[in-house]
């Protein structure tokens, strides 16, 4: 996935009643707001809802992109590198690329976060495969055969794994 070069564009509002939402597992629900192609390529964003004892997003790393966090409600885990971050509402917390992170709401909590990268990637479709995924259209071996495409690189984190294990 390449990223969009920077260009001037018309100011992105998008209606909650508007919003794409998709279902990324049973536990967790993602509100498309807006990708690299609206925003000409400065940024990506949406908002992902965390019902308790979701597994959140598996670590991962990106090579083209800073992801930042917002939590909006709730309270959330976040790997960063090798250490556990938990976050509450209003703390944020930018991930430079290559950083290795992963997150999931913190054990008992549901949560709310607001997502973005910059500078932005085209990453609806990534959100719409892990959607087909869900319902059985797509496999766990679409996800990995599209990590160049999306920028999203998993591995395997003993400390993640560990964290989920615990909770």
């Amino acid at each position: 996935m390449t990223a969009v070069t920077n260009q001037p564009t018309a100011p992105v509002l998008v209606r909650a009643e508007n919003a794409e939402t998709l279902q990324d597992g049973a536990t967790s629900l993602i509100t498309l707001l807006a990708d690299a192609g609206a925003t000409g390529g400065a940024l990506t964003a949406n908002k992902a809802t965390f019902r308790k004892g979701s597994p959140g997003a598996p670590a991962h790393f990106h090579t083209k992109a800073t992801e930042m966090f917002l939590v909006l409600d709730g309270a959330m885990r976040i790997l960063v590198n090798d250490e556990i971050l938990t976050l509450g509402k209003g703390d944020f917390l930018t991930v430079p690329p290559t950083v290795p992170h992963a997150f999931a709401p913190a054990p008992g909590s549901e949560a709310e976060m607001l997502v973005v990268f910059t500078p932005g990637l085209h990453r609806f479709d990534y959100y719409r495969l892990l959607e087909r995924v869900h319902r059985g259209e797509a496999t766990v071996q679409d996800i990995r055969d599209s990590s160049q495409q999306y920028d999203n690189h998993y591995f395997d984190s003993p400390v993640w794994s560990k964290a989920l294990a615990e909770r």
